[in-house]
């Protein structure tokens, strides 16, 4: 029976570096092999899965991280050259126990100070680790108060070092969430993810000494083994008594970026004596479980017409589109629909009772838009007017006059302006009427006068 199920975790796991499914299912993450782990998103730092992630364990081999890190900002930040030569003292092995390094890095040998990083990370030396420290702070205890000040400096406190190289010691200890911190913090060194996502490595070698040729031990990078990920990008991976098997990892596929933290799993042997490496198979089942359960969702984008706002006076127009200033992406369940969010929609031009009046210009604030979910508010961003709206002057002059009309000022000023012209017509009238009475009474008076010579010429 265990053989059955070793050859289909083989098959699984061969499977998954052809093609990764998303799905929609919504089913969380079951039977962990591990003491804590955790899954996170890189760019957002949203925790997708969780399990003691706050709870103590060894820093074992992933100490080496921090000492990578360090090295790779004393390089970056032209402190030290990569290419400058460091020559293997004995201080670099003064607690390091017998036989624990693969390489065996002799005082007395020259390498590179970046061929130095390859080795401490790569090739697992705990004497190039102590090497790198003795050449960045002079001293051990120095750098280990560097690696303590980093990490107050990323704002976790659970984690605590005491040597450069991850041998085991009760006071260094760590947690899946601030190995997780750590991790992304790290990833943003350019020269640190150089090493760290690097399969093989050849020193260079000089007359005295041999080159040293380095492989990783993080099986997830390895084309060639079948914990092969395709999509992992680097990782550090560590194996103590205390400690178990522990693995960190990043991986990315179609725009989702995801860190692992795998502490404290085991390695199962079956019966046939093939072996099943659950820091391995985990980390590639948790990253499985995320790219299956979450995707990126556009619910707000700048291109959504979300409005059509009445415009006055406007040239061809009547109305203009409003549009959201920014946009709003968000990781989610593949379960949970678009539709779960609601727009709240405010134009102000209705909410004040107040009309928009052309001109109108593309980017003109015209409203807002809320986005909610179960009455939890994600967004809140400016409606903004899609294009431009002209005045339109005629009508604009006509309505003026309209409105002036309908104006109870202007029905005053119309009612004294009649009442003026009835006036005058009434002025007119009444001088035009004494006028003409006058003109006949000149008139008759005239004819009287012609009338009384005519008598007096017959008499």
């Amino acid at each position: 029976m265990k053989k059955k199920v070793a050859m289909v975790l083989i098959l699984i796991l061969v499977f998954q570096t052809i093609s990764v499914t998303r799905t929609a299912a919504a089913d969380p993450f079951r039977d962990l092999a591990a003491r804590s782990a955790l899954l996170a998103e890189k760019d957002t730092g949203k925790i997708l899965f969780s399990n003691n992630m706050y709870a103590r364990h060894p820093a074992d081999g992933l100490t080496k991280i921090m000492t990578l890190l360090l090295a790779a900002y004393a390089v970056e930040n032209d402190e030290i050259s990569d290419n400058e030569l460091i020559v293997m003292t004995e201080s670099a092995w003064h607690d390091i126990e017998e036989d624990s390094s693969p390489l065996d890095i002799q005082p007395g040998e020259e390498m590179t100070f970046i061929d130095l990083m390859y080795c401490s990370y790569v090739g697992n030396s705990d004497e190039a680790s102590n090497m790198l420290a003795l050449r960045i702070a002079g001293n051990i205890d120095a750098f280990v108060a560097m690696m303590n000040a980093k990490v107050a400096e990323f704002g976790i406190s659970s984690t605590r070092f005491v040597n450069p190289h991850g041998q085991y010691h009760e006071n260094q200890y760590t947690t899946a969430y601030d190995m997780y911190v750590i991790y992304s913090e790290a990833i943003k060194s350019a020269l640190f993810t150089e090493v760290a996502s690097t399969f093989r490595h050849v020193t260079e070698g000089t007359e005295e000494f041999e080159s040293h040729v380095l492989s990783t031990s993080n099986a997830l990078i390895n084309p060639s083994s079948r914990y092969y990920f395709r999509h992992c990008e680097s990782g550090r991976d560590s194996a103590t008594y205390e400690g178990g098997h522990s693995l960190i990892a990043y991986s990315e596929d179609e725009g989702l970026s995801l860190i692992s933290v795998v502490l404290g799993s085991d390695i199962i042997i079956f019966e046939d004596e093939s072996t099943e490496m659950r820091h391995f198979s985990e980390t590639i089942r948790l990253f499985l479980w995320g790219y299956n359960q979450f995707s990126w969702r556009d619910i707000l984008k700048t291109t959504d017409l979300l409005a059509r706002v009445p415009v006055m006076h406007g040239s061809g127009a009547d109305f203009v589109n409003a549009r959201p200033e920014t946009s709003l992406t968000l990781l989610l369940e593949n379960s949970v629909p678009n539709e779960a969010f609601t727009r709240e929609i405010t134009i102000y031009s209705e909410e004040n009772d107040e009309p928009l009046i052309a001109p109108v210009n593309a980017g003109d604030v015209l409203g807002e838009v809320i986005i909610t979910r179960d009455g939890v508010e994600y967004a809140r961003t400016s409606l903004i007017a899609n294009t431009d709206i002209s005045l339109n002057s005629f009508e604009f002059m006509r309505r003026q006059v309209m409105a002036m009309i309908k104006s109870d000022t202007a029905r005053n000023v119309m009612f004294a302006l009649g009442a003026l012209v009835l006036l005058y017509v009434a002025l007119v009238v009444r001088y035009n009427i004494v006028r003409a009475n006058r003109l006949r009474r000149i008139k008759n008076a005239k004819n009287d006068i012609i009338r009384e010579r005519h008598q007096n010429f017959r008499d």
